[in-house]
């Protein structure tokens, strides 16, 4: 399906939007074996679905974005995929923005495959953003990059992520620049046309030294609560970034409320406000 990006509000637009509304915080929808076990749900597609019910009941009407942990419904098969696409469908229908946890990445037309599967609005999975993998070279992502730019969508390139083994590849330097900040330096690039179509991902738990100033799109932030980032951390570990693009994630320190609907929103709204509170902002 063809998009034409002049009928197509850009990312940056819709972005502010909810963010200005519902507050900068990220709710994750991973459906974790355990935590299935805990909710009283059977480890199974039913039970995927009936999570992602929930969630959807609680977070969807609240929270600005949604990450989804495709892994999880993945796991499951066709089952877990259509529990997914309920969960995509039913919080962006309820108005926040949802961004498909895939960390998709390859060359040329799979690519571009990837890329409808998850930002054509005529995909049963459409998104509003999906994170991917440069690590193929930042230009693989170019197919599903033109595709987000015309349907007003976002990908999420992985700069510096929250896990230590990341360290190694992303850290490496070549004439005094690390690849995370390459990795930066090319969304910036792709980012002067003021439609903010790429985001990276910088893990929230501990302290990079990236230069995010020139970025003029969002940092998705992982590594709130049960990774060991606070809100109070989050002014420290981003000192010198445009707080207004940051957008902390929490997971499992927000679902651990669950199941109940009632006692999973007052969690997120809880969570949310220590982020506004740390970042110079409170929402009523």
């Amino acid at each position: 399906m063809s998009v034409d990006l002049s009928v197509a509000r850009t990312f940056r637009s819709r972005y502010r939007e909810v963010v200005a509304d519902r507050g900068r915080l990220c709710a994750g929808i991973d459906p974790h074996p355990e935590l299935l076990e805990q909710w009283g749900l059977p480890v199974s597609g039913a039970g995927v679905h009936a999570f992602g019910e929930i969630c959807v009941e609680a977070l969807g009407p609240v929270a600005s974005v949604i990450k989804p942990q495709v892994a999880f419904f993945e796991a499951f098969g066709s089952a877990g995929f259509a529990a997914l696409e309920s969960v995509i469908a039913g919080c962006r229908a309820e108005g926040a923005l949802v961004i498909a946890d895939a960390k998709r990445g390859d060359i040329g037309s799979t690519m571009a495959a990837y890329g409808r599967a998850w930002l054509d609005p005529a995909s049963t999975l459409s998104s509003d953003a999906v994170t991917a993998s440069p690590y193929l070279g930042f230009g693989s992502l170019e197919p599903a990059i033109d595709l987000a730019r015309k349907a007003g969508r976002c990908v999420f390139a992985l700069a510096r992520t929250s896990n230590p083994e990341g360290a190694p590849v992303q850290l490496a330097h070549r004439d005094g620049v690390s690849v995370a900040q390459r990795i930066i330096d090319a969304a910036a690039s792709a980012n002067t046309d003021g439609s903010s179509t790429l985001g990276v991902v910088v893990g929230a738990t501990r302290e990079h030294g990236l230069d995010l100033g020139g970025l003029n799109g969002p940092v998705l932030a992982p590594g709130l609560g049960a990774q060991g980032a606070s809100a109070d951390d989050l002014r420290g570990v981003f000192a010198g970034s445009d707080l207004s693009w940051l957008l902390p994630a929490s997971s499992r320190a927000v679902l651990q409320a669950g199941p109940d609907p009632q006692q999973l929103r007052i969690a997120y709204q809880q969570a949310r406000d220590e982020v506004e509170t740390s970042l110079g902002r409170s929402i009523s």
